[in-house]
């Protein structure tokens, strides 16, 4: 088993697979080789049980009369339920190496203590219904593990939607070649349960979308030389809130101090330099009044972050029209993305390409207002709010996205939801301006930044806060280090 950066569509799979037949290879081999893949991954975390294969009448069917002729080889007690005949060439010469059981679609009650789901694959385009669907709503509530071969039934493998009213819920997926944009996306990332993805023997093949890894951006991470110095290594800006609201923007700073950053600096209103200044240590401080002071003070930064706490007012948005004019490469969060939600154009037009905008989808909506419902899938919107606002676009969430104006968007796989709580925005802010700072392209900064927020989340698991995470940036930045 084995998989690759690169996300595609259906058709994208699709076109390799033809292109590995018209090469020589049989649809009836393919075939053979997936049903072999999801019976290996069956075979190695479940024992021989009671097993039902759900065969619809295409090559995704096909694919399930190859894994049940194995299994019952292997000694399962395996039987297949149908919802008709195969409709396919490859699936017919497949099914009628079948040897064993078959029934109608739940024609039976007959229980199982496995449950392969070989209706549809990836290609559906319409809602489940009849036995089918009846089968989809049970794999909600039941016990019976469910191993779904390319997509869980019923979901639309170019967005991971649901079509219609019900979806396959699986513990397992084996897919083929390539991670699809379903399995990448809510909620089909979530009923896919573990992916697995397998290598039948198609060709190289590359695609839009990227999964958000190492591999995508390590050759690239701006690690410091034996002749770096702290200013070599970067100057980082974060603006502060008024006194009252100070501590998203120390909150960020100390994420872009952990990530490498040489030099960080809290720019900070009058009124909040004493609650600043006691709780600042390595992290600088400077005060400003007025714009001007502001971009004096900003003036040797190579990238600053705005938005944190900084309130939904009309300073928030002199400050980025202030800040804009620096050359700094900024990163704009939170209340400074709020406040430009009655004129989005007019934030778009002091931004330049390598600029960050990091919206979770609240705020993605008030700056982007109905894109996301228009749009088939997030990754679509995203690339679209992209090209509008002329800078990447970092779209928080499950699934979050990061895209580019130049067509480039990857998506983040980590299982992170220890990450749903406050402050932690503002860390993830704090690493990409960090690597921002440091030198490294926006695109790269943000889809590094958001993978290291994530692992770090990931390994703390319960009880993480905040002002866990950049103290957990350590441990991951050694072990990137000593794997590039």
């Amino acid at each position: 088993m084995g998989s690759s950066p690169d996300i595609l569509t259906v058709a994208e799979v699709g076109a390799a697979d033809r292109a590995a037949i018209a090469a020589g290879t049989s649809g009836v081999t393919l075939m053979e080789r997936a049903g072999r893949s999801v019976a290996d991954a069956i075979r190695k975390r479940y024992r021989p049980c009671r097993t039902v294969v759900l065969c619809g009448p295409g090559n995704n069917g096909g694919d399930g009369y190859m894994v049940a002729r194995i299994l019952k080889r292997r000694g399962w007690p395996v039987w297949v339920e149908t919802l008709g005949p195969p409709t396919t060439a490859d699936a017919r010469a497949v099914a009628a190496r079948w040897r064993g059981e078959t029934l109608p679609l739940s024609a039976t009650e007959r229980p199982a203590d496995l449950v392969v789901d070989a209706l549809f694959g990836a290609g559906l385009s319409r809602p489940l219904e009849g036995a089918a669907l009846s089968q989809a709503r049970a794999s909600h509530h039941s016990k019976t593990p469910v191993v779904a071969i390319d997509v869980p039934s019923g979901l639309d493998g170019d967005t991971g939607k649901v079509l219609g009213e019900a979806a396959f819920r699986a513990d397992l997926t084996v897919t083929f070649h390539r991670r699809k944009i379903g399995h990448a996306l809510e909620p089909g990332r979530s009923a896919c349960g573990e992916l697995l993805v397998a290598n039948i023997g198609l060709g190289p093949t590359a695609g839009g979308l990227a999964e958000n890894r190492p591999s995508l951006w390590l050759d690239r991470y701006p690690w410091p030389g034996a002749a770096s110095h702290k200013h070599a290594r970067g100057r980082l800006a974060v603006v502060s809130g008024d006194q009252h609201h100070t501590g998203a923007a120390r909150l960020a700073a100390r994420g872009g101090l952990r990530i490498g950053a040489g030099l960080v600096t809290v720019l900070s209103p009058p009124a909040a330099a004493p609650t600043n200044a006691a709780h600042l240590e390595a992290i600088m401080l400077r005060v400003f009044e007025t714009e001007l002071t502001l971009v004096e003070a900003a003036d040797k930064a190579d990238a600053v972050i705005i938005g944190p706490a900084a309130g939904v007012n009309p300073a928030t948005r002199a400050n980025l029209f202030a800040l804009a004019r620096t050359g700094a490469a900024l990163v704009v969060d939170a209340d400074a993305l709020t406040v430009f939600r009655d004129k989005p154009s007019d934030l778009f037009n002091a931004l330049d390409r390598d600029d960050v905008l990091t919206p979770h989808v609240g705020e993605f909506e008030r700056l982007f207002p109905g894109l996301l419902k228009a749009s088939r899938h997030r990754v679509a919107a995203a690339l679209e709010a992209a090209r509008l606002a002329g800078a990447i676009v970092l779209l928080k969430g499950a699934d979050t996205v990061i895209a580019s104006p130049d067509g480039r968007a990857a998506v983040c796989l980590e299982d992170a939801p220890w990450l749903a709580t406050a402050g932690s925005g503002d860390v993830l802010a704090g690493f990409i301006g960090g690597l921002i700072a440091q030198g490294m392209e926006s695109f790269e900064a943000a889809c590094a930044g958001a993978w290291i927020h994530a692992e770090c989340a990931r390994r703390f698991g319960p009880g993480l806060i905040a002002e866990d995470l950049p103290g957990l940036a350590p441990a991951v930045l050694a072990e990137l280090y000593a794997s590039r």
